[in-house]
C-alpha cells in the first residue's frame, strides 16, 4: 500500500511540473519506477499508459485556458507519433540506453541557452519555425525509447528557437497525448498489458495535478518561466548523467 501511495505521490509532482513547464512527468515518474526495482520496457509502458489519461486533462486545462498554439500541435504531431511508435519498438526489442549521455549532454546545452536567451530578452516568434517536425519526430523517438523526452526535447528547443514559452508549454503538452497513445499502443502490442495497481496510482495522482498547469502557465511571466525551464533541464540533465556515471 506504501508503495501505491507513493506512486501517486510521484504522479502527482510529475504532472505538476510538467503541466506548468512542459517537460518532465515522463522523467520523473520513470526514474522512480526504475528506482524500485522495474524493468525499463515495463516502467516506460507503464508511464506512457498513464499519460494518456493524464495529457488528457493537462491538454484540456491549457486549450481552456488559450495556451494552444494549433499550427505547433499539427506540425509537431504527425512527426511526433511517428518517432514515438519507432521509439517504444525499439525499447521492447533493443538496448537503446547508449545514446542517453550524449541526450543529457545536449539538454544541457540548451538548458544554457535558454537562460542565455531568457537574460537577453529575446523575442518570441509568431510562427513556428520550419523545422518543427524533425523536433517532433525527434522528441517521440526519445520519449518512448527513454521513458522520458517529449518534453526536455521539444519543449526546450522550441523555446530556446524563440517560441513564447506559454503557447510552446501548453502545445507541447497538448500534442503529447496524441504522441503518448501512440505510444502505449505500440508497448501494449509489444509486451501485453501493464501492471494495474502501479499504472492506476499514477494515473489518479497525475489526475489531480493535471487541471492546475495550464492555470500555472497563463499567469507565470514569460522570463521567469524561460529561466525555470532552463535551469529544470539542466538539472535534470546532470542528474541522469550522474546517475549514468555511477553505473559504469
Amino acid at each position: 500500500m506504501t508503495e501505491y501511495i507513493l506512486l501517486g505521490a510521484i504522479g502527482f509532482l510529475a504532472q505538476l511540473v510538467d503541466g506548468a513547464l512542459g517537460m518532465a512527468f515522463g522523467v520523473i515518474s520513470t526514474t522512480a519506477m526504475l528506482s524500485m526495482g522495474m524493468p525499463p520496457a515495463q516502467a516506460s509502458a507503464i508511464v506512457h499508459t498513464a499519460e494518456i489519461f493524464t495529457t488528457a486533462g493537462s491538454a484540456g486545462s491549457h486549450i481552456w485556458n488559450r495556451n494552444v498554439d494549433w499550427r505547433l500541435v499539427a506540425r509537431l504531431g504527425v512527426a511526433g507519433v511517428l518517432g514515438a511508435v519507432l521509439g517504444a519498438w525499439v525499447l521492447s526489442n533493443v538496448d537503446a540506453t547508449a545514446v542517453r549521455p550524449f541526450i543529457s549532454a545536449y539538454l544541457m546545452l540548451v538548458g544554457g541557452f535558454i537562460l542565455f536567451k531568457a537574460w537577453r530578452g529575446v523575442p518570441a516568434r509568431d510562427a513556428p519555425a520550419p523545422w518543427v517536425g524533425p523536433i517532433g519526430f525527434v522528441a517521440g523517438f526519445l520519449d518512448a525509447s527513454g521513458g522520458g523526452g517529449w518534453g526536455p526535447v521539444a519543449t526546450t528547443t522550441l523555446v530556446g528557437s524563440g517560441h513564447a514559452p506559454r503557447m510552446a508549454v501548453g502545445s507541447v503538452n497538448t500534442t503529447e497525448f496524441f504522441v503518448t497513445i501512440a505510444a502505449a499502443t505500440t508497448f501494449f502490442v509489444e509486451l501485453g498489458a501493464s501492471p494495474w495497481r502501479e499504472l492506476l496510482a499514477l494515473i489518479l495522482g497525475g489526475l489531480l495535478a493535471a487541471p492546475l498547469g495550464g492555470f500555472a502557465v497563463k499567469h507565470i511571466p514569460a522570463r521567469v518561466l524561460m529561466v525555470a525551464v532552463g535551469i529544470l533541464v539542466i538539472a535534470l540533465s546532470c542528474w541522469q548523467l550522474a546517475r549514468m556515471v555511477k553505473l559504469l
